[in-house]
């Protein structure tokens, strides 16, 4: 057994593409070893796989590898024996088989096959060296990575990568692989901090030195390390501010720590005039534009400072020009908001509005002037909508929201900070004067922005933000531009999960089936849209409330339409319910019977129609398992339906899970597919009416039932 160790070095990456980067070519790299059957007995990923990532090299490194594969020995069967020899003698069909097989004629044994007796060798196929392995099937995994975008740097060359490869270190204890990609053969040399480091190359000794002498070159490898040096190193130096805190933003933290490899934090200030400026404004400055983290004093307001995360150590020396740097680049950029604050409100929102008419939404659906008016009409169709549903909305508002959401798409500031487009427009509403609901409405159309993101703060700003995406959805696969694979370039998958989010959070009395009716222009397109939509909820159920596939299938399975206002809430609620319950035993025996029903019922083409009654009176005085269940199983229906009804999918679910015994005493004494025509149909009758009478919450089938 061998540690093993490969890292690749690359002109730097975007910071957007280094963490899927690392966990693909760890994954890529495990499952290389695994199927060459070279990852040893009781091999652990969690404990014996490591990847590592900087904004110039991807890692990984593997413990206890074979050197070594096993020889494997098979024994294949060849031609019939009385193909193989005629009058005894070996023919040209058994000395090809001894050849392929790798022994001699005398060698070959005869066994005995239901077609006949046929030729038989026992061969031995030799086990490869690990590092032969390595070096013919690594390139094939590391060419494979996926990137958004790819590059060619060498003129006639077919690999295309990331970024240009500079070197590679491939090391199987402390013997070289030279596995060869992209011009490079690897070596053990690798190289430090671009900056901090000599610049020359060093030897990597052995794979289980690669972290030590990394950081004796200035470079932390391992993303968690260097991540929590930057959360202490933001701690620490926010200190020296007094009764200040820096603003926590995971985000930025994430993409700070792959910007870097040896991270030193440096506070800076700026004037505190520029505190007049709204903070949306000066956070996205810094934030976007120059990745510092903001500073909240002691009253949670933002402060006059800032945090910049460097890719090079602070020294006393370097500190203070590097800190008088970046001041002057961030005055800068605060200048450029400014002036575009105080020009752009020369003109209204309201006299902007026309202006909308030369922006281009999309060439085959107009301009944006085009859009607002569909927005508008979808917008007050919903509305009606969920006020016949008992909610409130200011229509008024809601309609002049809906004309002024898009007007500050032709400002100079959301032009030059177009991350701040729907906020600026709700700023600039604001500070001219025009009502809160409306400003609110327009400042919050675009939460959430991720599945992380809150949902807007008013019914009108939820449905301005629920009717500008589904115009933008229903357009689109009107277009048939729907997305696909891996691919969604209009970023319709977003704005469907940000719809299923706001009905979910929002509480707004409002189905997709409206939604859908009143955007869709035809009907091939509303069925594209439900179909698009009910994938969205399987992906917020599983995704956003963490549940587990297969309670997801189920609960969907029980989803039949999605006319139902709350139904994301009703679709998350019963969701819970079965998650709660599922551990039970009797929940479990209950859900395989289910299952089990439901096989029987399909192999005998049994179809229940919604109206077909059923007659008590032929189970009247009878004690058979078949009767029990049948009195059992209504019984507990009739309690179920209530509890269905008002929402207390728990109750419901443990009541269910009651017929236990009886459904199990039932399998046990029962044949359901009795010769007699008339006993059958009574039983499937029976099995297909339970199955009925405890739908609708989930279809307790689709649940896995462990062991």
């Amino acid at each position: 057994m061998a540690d093993f160790l490969f890292e690749i070095g690359l002109e730097e990456v975007p910071a957007r593409m280094i963490a899927g980067a690392e966990a693909e070519l760890l994954r890529r790299t495990l499952a290389m070893l695994g199927k060459e059957a070279l990852l040893g007995e009781g091999f652990d990923p969690l404990t014996d796989a490591k990847s590592f990532s900087t904004p110039r090299r991807l890692a990984v490194l593997v413990r206890g590898v074979r050197e070594q594969q096993a020889d494997v020995t098979e024994e294949v069967t060849g031609p019939a024996v009385k193909i193989a020899f005629k009058d005894g003698v070996a023919t040209p069909a058994a000395e090809a088989f001894a050849r392929k097989s790798g022994v001699s004629v005398g060698e070959l044994k005869t066994v005995q096959t239901p077609k006949g007796e046929y030729l038989a060798a026992t061969s031995v196929k030799k086990g490869r060296s690990a590092a032969a392995v390595i070096a013919s099937e690594l390139p094939k995994e590391v060419a494979a990575i996926y990137w958004a975008k790819n590059m060619y740097w060498r003129a006639g060359k077919p690999e295309r990568f990331v970024r240009p490869v500079l070197w590679m270190v491939c090391l199987l204890g402390d013997a070289v692989v030279p596995v060869e990609f992209a011009g490079k053969i690897a070596g053990r040399a690798s190289f430090g901090h671009r900056v901090m480091s000599s610049g020359e190359a060093f030897e990597v000794v052995a794979p289980e030195s690669y972290v030590a002498q990394l950081e004796g070159e200035y470079v932390i490898a391992d993303v968690e390390v260097r991540r929590q040096k930057i959360r202490k190193a933001l701690d620490k130096v926010t200190r020296d501010v007094a009764n200040a805190r820096w603003r926590e933003d995971e985000a930025l933290v994430d993409a700070v720590t792959h910007l870097t490899e040896w991270p030193d934090v440096l506070l800076g200030e700026f004037e505190g005039a520029y505190l007049e400026l709204p903070e949306e404004v000066l956070v996205t400055v810094m934030r976007d534009h120059q990745k510092y983290f903001a500073v909240d004093d002691a009253s949670g307001k933002l402060a006059a400072h800032f945090l910049a995360v460097l890719n090079i150590g602070l020294t006393a020396e370097n500190a203070p020009i590097i800190k008088q740097g970046n001041e002057r680049v961030l005055r800068a950029r605060f200048n450029d908001a400014r002036f575009f604050w105080e020009f752009d409100q020369r003109t209204p929102l309201a006299e902007r509005v026309k202006l909308l008419e030369n922006v281009t939404f999309q060439k085959d659906l107009g301009s944006y002037a085009k859009k607002s008016e569909r927005v508008r009409e979808l917008a007050l169709g919903l509305a009606d909508v969920v006020s016949g549903a008992g909610a409130n909305v200011d229509t008024a508002a809601l309609e002049e929201a809906t004309q002024l959401a898009k007007a500050d798409l032709t400002t100079e500031l959301v032009k030059e900070f177009t991350e701040l487009q729907g906020v600026i427009g709700g700023l600039y509403a604001r500070a001219q004067g025009v009502s809160q609901v409306v400003s609110d409405a327009i400042y919050d159309q675009y939460m959430p922005a991720s599945m992380d993101d809150g949902v807007p703060r008013s019914v009108e700003g939820a449905l301005l933000g629920i009717a500008d995406r589904a115009d933008t959805i229903a357009g689109m696969f009107g277009l048939g531009m729907e997305p696909t694979g891996s691919k969604d370039p209009f970023a319709l998958r977003r704005a469907a999960n940000a719809i299923v989010k706001i009905l979910g959070k929002s509480g707004l009395p409002l189905g997709f089936e409206p939604i859908i009716r009143r955007s869709a222009k035809d009907e091939a397109t509303a069925e594209k849209m439900r179909g698009f939509f009910r994938e969205r909820m399987e992906f917020y159920l599983r995704e956003v409330e963490g549940q587990a596939y297969d309670v997801v299938a189920a609960v969907m399975a029980e989803t039949k339409h999605l006319a139902a206002k709350n139904a994301v809430e009703d679709a998350v609620a019963r969701a819970q319910a079965v998650t709660a319950v599922r551990g039970g035993e009797d929940f479990k025996a209950v859900s395989a019977a289910f299952k089990r029903m439901k096989n029987i019922l399909a192999q005998a083409g049994f179809a229940l129609d919604e109206n077909t009654g059923y007659a008590m009176g032929g189970y009247e005085g009878r004690d058979d398992a078949e009767a029990v269940l049948a009195h059992k199983a209504f019984g507990v229906a009739q309690q179920v339906h209530p509890l269905r009804e008002s929402k207390a999918y728990v109750e419901a679910l443990e009541l269910m899970a009651t017929i236990r015994p009886e459904v199990d005493a039932f399998f046990e004494a029962v044949m359901v597919m009795d010769p007699d025509p008339e006993v059958r149909k009574r039983r499937l009758m029976l099995l297909a009416l339970i199955v009925r009478s405890f739908s609708g919450i989930a279809d307790f089938s689709e649940i896995v039932v462990a062991g």
